[in-house]
């Protein structure tokens, strides 16, 4: 199942520098702003996941 989150946390971080990207180029804070938001919101995907799986295996292990 990682590897398909792991896919689109790629494609959010490559949106993310795309967006950036044209901020500078336009000149434009508002895209700045969103390319920032979507790259902390790439990592806290990857922060929840592994939460998650950590989570998951420890239940795991008591039953």
């Amino acid at each position: 199942m990682l590897i398909p989150i792991l896919i689109f946390d790629i494609a959010l971080v490559a949106w993310s520098l795309h967006l950036m990207q044209e901020s500078f180029q336009q000149q434009e804070f508002s895209l700045l702003l969103a390319g920032l938001l979507v790259s902390v919101s790439a990592g806290a995907l990857m922060v929840v996941y592994f939460l998650m799986n950590h989570c998951m295996s420890s239940l795991a292990q008591m039953g």
